[in-house]
């Protein structure tokens, strides 16, 4: 099996699209507040001009902020739909890399399985030699007590007759002296 450890590097990829889909709501967010402020600011700054010119002026005033708001509200808009298009396509990554991620933790967990199996199968085969081998000396062992403990009778009794025979040729010869 490889020692190379994969978790790092998926925990890594899933980080970077986490800080990417974070930066770029932060960006939007950041984009459309600025965008309400300059709004606001540029209606302040025509409230304030208006106040000081005649009726004409106020009803350039309210076109200019129509104009404002309508460019306001259609850049908010915007900007809303670029983040709501970027967290649905950092979604759809996130799910393929989920899925590619499942598919090989599963290929790795299946190898794993196979490989735990074929070695318990190894261990019980040598196991069964171990003990088919073990049980044949043992009977080889016995067979061999066995046919020593019958000779041992016989060469008890040879033994005796050597000795009877040496000790009769020897009280001869002491006779014969």
């Amino acid at each position: 099996m490889s020692t190379k450890k994969t978790q790092p590097e998926e925990k890594g990829f899933f980080e970077k699209i986490k800080e990417t889909i974070e930066e770029f709501w932060d960006g939007t967010k950041e984009t459309a507040e600025d965008l309400k402020d300059k709004a606001e600011d540029k209606i302040e700054d025509i409230k304030e001009s208006v106040t000081a010119k005649k009726a004409t002026a106020t009803r350039k005033a309210s076109a200019a902020k129509t104009t404002v708001v309508k460019k306001a509200t259609a850049a908010k808009t915007t900007a809303a739909k670029k983040a709501a298009d970027t967290t649905n396509k950092a979604q759809k990554e996130a799910t393929a890399v989920k899925t590619v991620a499942a598919a090989k933790a599963k290929a790795v967990t299946d190898k794993a399985k196979t490989t735990t199996a074929d070695a318990k199968k190894t261990a019980a085969d040598l196991k069964t030699k171990a003990d088919t081998k073990a049980k044949a000396i043992t009977t080889e062992a016995k067979t061999k007590v066995a046919a020593v403990k019958k000779a041992a009778p016989k060469v008890t009794a040879a033994k005796n007759t050597t000795s009877k025979t040496a000790t009769t040729a020897k009280s001869k010869a002491a006779t014969a002296k």
